[in-house]
């Protein structure tokens, strides 16, 4: 299998996938997506893997979305409305769907920051384990944006309608001790103790019956009464509209200039 910006290794029951993007801050790039379900892939195929550990190179989980490709309109930020809602669902919007047909337990070992995409991706993963420095944000009303990788519904899984909501309308970062008081993570640990942590939970689960596991999950995310293709198709068609709007150019511009930005009064 040939991966880019991204490494996969398995050692017995476990596989670790870490998203290598240092310079980007281990932010989504084409290459890490089609490589992600290239690894995804080859952990379900493997009948040694019980259980998937993903995290990032470095000290950083992941910065979700690339500013420099976002202030280039290059890659997947290219293009009109239309082409956008399509890069989104044919782009990232993979990456939920993917994580949704597969039935081995994930979990992220979150080293470091999580923050727009960055944090969505930690919430589709089933268990969460992150270091004391940890920090998470639904950034993306910041930027002018909204979760266009169905962020919304898989924040709200995590940590209920109301505390989603708060974040993802202040788009405020928190800490990884009020992330743990909100059951955003399950566990926080010292930097140092990150992988003795995440390898003990996953042989915790890597000793239970493999099928029982497997459909445990399942059975768990069938019984939630969400609707993941409804919520991916009106997160990528409103994504495509507020990433060609003036917020969103204003937010990338002050962000580039170190200043806060300026959004003008919405006109209907």
């Amino acid at each position: 299998m040939s991966v880019i910006d991204l490494r996969y290794e398995a050692k017995g029951a476990v596989a670790r996938i870490t998203l290598d993007r240092p310079t980007a801050r281990n932010a989504y790039s084409n290459d890490m997506i089609t490589s992600f379900e290239q690894a995804l892939d080859r952990a379900a195929a493997d009948p040694e893997v019980r259980v998937v550990i993903l995290t990032g190179t470095g000290n950083t989980f992941s910065a979700g979305g690339d500013l420099k490709a976002m202030q280039a309109k290059s890659g997947m930020f290219a293009g009109n409305p239309l082409e956008l809602r399509r890069r989104y669902i044919e782009g990232i919007q993979r990456v939920p769907r993917r994580l949704a047909r597969f039935d081995k337990p994930v979990i992220a070992a979150i080293n470091g920051p999580a923050i727009g995409a960055g944090l969505d991706l930690a919430c589709m993963c089933d268990l969460r384990v992150a270091v004391k420095s940890a920090k998470f944000g639904s950034t993306f009303v910041k930027l002018g944006l909204v979760p266009g990788d169905g962020g919304s519904l898989f924040l709200s899984r995590v940590v209920g309608p109301a505390r989603a909501l708060e974040l993802i309308l202040t788009g405020r970062t928190i800490g990884a001790d009020e992330a743990l008081a909100m059951g955003l993570v399950n566990r926080v640990v010292g930097e140092a103790d990150l992988n003795p942590a995440v390898e003990t939970l996953a042989q915790e689960l890597a000793v239970n019956s493999p099928q029982a596991v497997r459909l445990a999950k399942t059975l768990f995310y069938q019984s939630l009464p969400f609707d993941l293709d409804a919520a991916l198709n009106l997160a990528a068609t409103y994504q495509s509209m507020v990433q060609n709007a003036e917020d969103h150019h204003e937010a990338l511009q002050a962000l580039a200039a170190g200043r806060p930005p300026s959004f003008e009064t919405e006109t209907r």
